[in-house]
C-alpha cells in the first residue's frame, strides 16, 4: 500500500487570473490520502478555475503545483465525445478504469510466466501483485458495477455517449472515477445530476476512498457528511483565500469569527476617518472667520494655534487616505428589509384549489415541473392531478415547507398562491390587501452573458425582497447561491414577519427547516390518485 501513502498533491503560493482579472492569490494547501478539502465560495470565485489549476489543465500565473499519484476528475460541465475520445459507455468506462484493468492483465501474464521458473518471472508477479494489491484492482469491477446501479445511471456499454443526456453522461463518469480509486480526486459539483440514492452512494465513496479528494459544492449537507477541510474563496480582509482545518463546524466559526473582525476594523476606520474630518472642518471654519480672541485669554491661545492644527489633521487625512484600502469594505450580505407584516393578520387563503392534467396548456404552465416529468406530456385521463385538492391558510408570520418529488405540484402550487396561474377547481384569495411576491426556480430577466447564475439569483432576490412583501413565495431559492448566500437567506427567512412559503428538495433547506410546518405534496398526488377532495393542510 506504500504507492497510496506516498501520494499526494501540494500547491504553493497559487495566483491564477481569468480574463485578465486575478481571481485568487496566495493558495497553499497540501492534499494527502484520507483527506477531503471542500472548496466553497460564491459563484465567480474561481473554485472551478483552482480544480484545473490542480488538475494540470491550466498554467497558474505563479506558484508551483506538484501532483504524486494517479489524477480523477469530474467536471461540472461534460463535453460530448470528440473524434478521438471514447464513443460509447464502454469505451468511457474502460478508459477511466484503465489502470486497475491493466494491473490485472499483468497479473495474469506474470501468473502464467511463473512456468518458466525463473528468477525473473517470479520478480515479475511479485511486482504485478504487489500493483494489483496497491491499487484493489480486483475489486474493481465490482466497485464499478454497483456505482452505476446506486447513482442510476447507464449500464448498456454499447450505448452512444452522444445519444445521452448530460445527465446521464455524467453519471456514468462519475460511476467510473468512484470505481477507479485514483490516488487524488478532483470533484466539480458531484452532486449534480444525483437523486437521493446517488447522492447516498457518492457520500460513502468519499468516506471510504483511501486517497485525497479536493471537492466543489454548494451542497452544505455533502460537505457536513465529508470534509476534513475547507477552503473558502470568498473575499477576506486581507485577499487571501480562508483555509480552515477541520469540518464544517469549525470553518463556521472561523469565518464568523474573521468576518466580525473585518467589519469592526472598517467601521473604525470609517469612524476615524469621520473624526479627522469634522476635526480639520472645525478647524478650517475658526480661520476663516478672521475672528481672534483679546490677547492673553485661552481662546486667543487656541487660536492661533488653529493653522498648526489644520496642517497635522490633514496630514493625519492624508496618512489615513493613503492607507483606506488596508480594510476594504466587507461584501454585502443578503438581507431582507422588514415589511411591517403584523403578526397574526390574515393574508392568503386557498379554499380547495386543484389544477388537473386533462388540460394540457394548464399543464405546461408549471414548465419547470412538466419538463421534469419527461418529454411525452400526453395528457392521461387516470393519472392524478398536476396539483390535488388543497386548502390552506397564511397570516403574518406563518411558515411553510413545500415538499415532495418532481412533478408532485409544488411550482404549480405556488403559481396559484400568487395569480399567476387559474387552478381548475378552487379559489384563492387575497386578503387586506397583502402584497405577494413569487420566486421562480430560474430568473428569466435578460442578463449580461459575463454575469454567472449566483450572482443573478442574488439580485432576483434582491429585487423581490426590495417590494416589501407580506407573503413571500419562494420555488428553490437556493438555486445557484453559495453556502454563505444559503446561510443569509435562511437567516433572513427565520427574522421576517412576512408569512413565507419554500417548496425545495434542497437537503440542506430541509435540514435548517425541519421545525417549520410541512407540506408533503407527494403524499397528497398518492391520496389523490385513489380518492378525491384531498385536504392537505
Amino acid at each position: 500500500m506504500s504507492q497510496r501513502t506516498t501520494s499526494h498533491l501540494r500547491a504553493r503560493e497559487l495566483q491564477l487570473s481569468r480574463g485578465g482579472r486575478v481571481l485568487l492569490t496566495g493558495i497553499d494547501l497540501t492534499l494527502v490520502p484520507g483527506a477531503v478539502l471542500a472548496v466553497v465560495g460564491e459563484n465567480g470565485r474561481g473554485k472551478t478555475t483552482l480544480l484545473d489549476a490542480l488538475a494540470g489543465t491550466l498554467e497558474p500565473d505563479a506558484g508551483t503545483v506538484e501532483r504524486h499519484g494517479a489524477l480523477g476528475m469530474v467536471r461540472q460541465e461534460l463535453a460530448t465525445a470528440d473524434a478521438d475520445g471514447p464513443r460509447t459507455v464502454g469505451d468511457l468506462l474502460d478508459a477511466l478504469l484503465a489502470r486497475p484493468l491493466a494491473a490485472l492483465r499483468e497479473h495474469d501474464a506474470a501468473a502464467d510466466a511463473l512456468a518458466d521458473g525463473t528468477a525473473e518471472a517470479a520478480r515479475r508477479y511479485d511486482d504485478a501483485l504487489a500493483r494489483v494489491t496497491a491499487l484493489d484492482a480486483w475489486d474493481a469491477p465490482r466497485r464499478l458495477e454497483v456505482a452505476l446501479e446506486e447513482v442510476g445511471a447507464v449500464t448498456d456499454r454499447d450505448r452512444e455517449l452522444t445519444a445521452l443526456s448530460v445527465g446521464q453522461r455524467y453519471r456514468v463518469r462519475l460511476a467510473g472515477v468512484i470505481a477507479a480509486r485514483d490516488e487524488i480526486l478532483l470533484l466539480d459539483e458531484p452532486t449534480n445530476h444525483l437523486d437521493a440514492r446517488g447522492l447516498a452512494h457518492l457520500t460513502r465513496a468519499l468516506r471510504e476512498h483511501p486517497g485525497a479528494v479536493a471537492l466543489v459544492s454548494h451542497d452544505r449537507a455533502l460537505l457536513e457528511d465529508v470534509a476534513t477541510s475547507v477552503l473558502d474563496l470568498d473575499p477576506t480582509e486581507d485577499g487571501r483565500p480562508l483555509l480552515v482545518g477541520g469540518g464544517l463546524a469549525e470553518w463556521e466559526q472561523a469565518r464568523r469569527r474573521a468576518r466580525t473582525a473585518w467589519e469592526e476594523a472598517y467601521r473604525a476606520q470609517q469612524e476615524e476617518q469621520r473624526r479627522l474630518q469634522e476635526g480639520a472642518d472645525a478647524a478650517r471654519s475658526r480661520l476663516s472667520t478672521g475672528w481672534r480672541p483679546d490677547k492673553g485669554t485661552g481662546k486667543h491661545q487656541r487660536q492661533s494655534r488653529a493653522p498648526g492644527t489644520v496642517r497635522a489633521l490633514n496630514d493625519r487625512l492624508a496618512r489615513l487616505e493613503e492607507h483606506r484600502l488596508d480594510v476594504p469594505p466587507p461584501p454585502p450580505r443578503l438581507s431582507l428589509p422588514d415589511s411591517g407584516t403584523c403578526a397574526g393578520t390574515p393574508l392568503l387563503r386557498a379554499d380547495g384549489v386543484r389544477v388537473d392534467r386533462a388540460d394540457g396548456r394548464r399543464a405546461d404552465a408549471s414548465r419547470a415541473e412538466a419538463d421534469s416529468a419527461g418529454p411525452d406530456r400526453t395528457p392521461d385521463p387516470s393519472a392524478p392531478p398536476r396539483l390535488p385538492e388543497t386548502t390552506l391558510r397564511l397570516e403574518g408570520g406563518d411558515r411553510l415547507l413545500v415538499v415532495g418529488p418532481n412533478g408532485a405540484g409544488k411550482t404549480t402550487l405556488l403559481r396559484v398562491l400568487a395569480g399567476d396561474l387559474a387552478p381548475d377547481a378552487g379559489a384563492v384569495r387575497v386578503l387586506g390587501r397583502a402584497r405577494l411576491a413569487l420566486l421562480a426556480q430560474e430568473d428569466e430577466r435578460q442578463e449580461p452573458r459575463r454575469s454567472s447564475p449566483g450572482e443573478r439569483r442574488r439580485r432576483a432576490l434582491s429585487r423581490l425582497f426590495s417590494e416589501r412583501p407580506d407573503v413571500l413565495l419562494l420555488d428553490e431559492p437556493t438555486n445557484h447561491l453559495g453556502i454563505s448566500g444559503v446561510d443569509d437567506l435562511l437567516e433572513a427567512l427565520e427574522r421576517t414577519p412576512s408569512a413565507v412559503v419554500v417548496a425545495s428538495h434542497d437537503r440542506t433547506v430541509l435540514r435548517r427547516l425541519a421545525h417549520w410546518p410541512r407540506l408533503d405534496l407527494g403524499e397528497a398526488v398518492r391520496c389523490a390518485a385513489g380518492r378525491a377532495g384531498v385536504d392537505t393542510l
